[in-house]
């Protein structure tokens, strides 16, 4: 499978975060969005499942909080990653690394962000929240299971739209 990965690193900031999404979708016009995000409660590799519109009640690295608590006032209060973050964590084996799925990414700018790049890219992102490294998990061994997992979304991504296809063939 040939991939161009491109990386970039959003700030703890509703405001900027809210800008860069919306051109990373509108330029690059990506297949599949993966974010990635510090939990520094985590004791495993998170992949969330969806992100959630209202609740953002904490305020950002400037002190900003969302307007009424949303990322969109008028968007759906949910929105599911049409990559299947449990099939993809049951699936993904890396030595030494423990791999869980969440429904709840927790309301704060990693969310927020999810939840933007759900919206402007009809599902097709994904969020994992990462524990601190430490001596357990360092950053060649979190890098190797990122490699992994994000291999795995790919493939779970392109499943998805092989089925979408079958179903739009069927249907003409």
């Amino acid at each position: 499978m040939q991939v161009e990965l491109r990386t970039f690193q959003l700030p703890v900031d509703y405001r900027e975060v809210k800008q860069r999404v919306t051109r990373i979708w509108e330029d690059l016009q990506p297949q599949l969005t993966v974010h990635v995000g510090l939990d520094a409660a985590a004791k495993t590799i998170v992949l969330e499942q969806r992100g959630k519109n209202r609740g953002y009640r904490e305020a950002d690295i400037r002190g900003f909080r969302p307007e009424r608590r949303a990322c969109l006032p008028d968007g759906p209060e949910v929105i599911e990653s049409r990559v299947n973050m449990k099939a993809v964590s049951r699936r993904v084996a890396v030595e030494g690394v423990e791999v869980s799925f969440s429904r709840d990414a927790g309301r704060y700018v990693c969310d927020y962000t999810y939840y933007l790049s759900l919206h402007h890219g009809n599902g097709c992102a994904a969020l994992i929240h990462v524990p601190p490294l430490s001596p357990r998990l360092p950053a060649s061994v979190l890098g190797k299971a990122l490699q992994v997992i994000i291999q795995e979304m790919l493939e779970e991504e392109l499943l998805w739209r092989s089925r979408e296809s079958m179903c739009l063939k069927v249907h003409q």
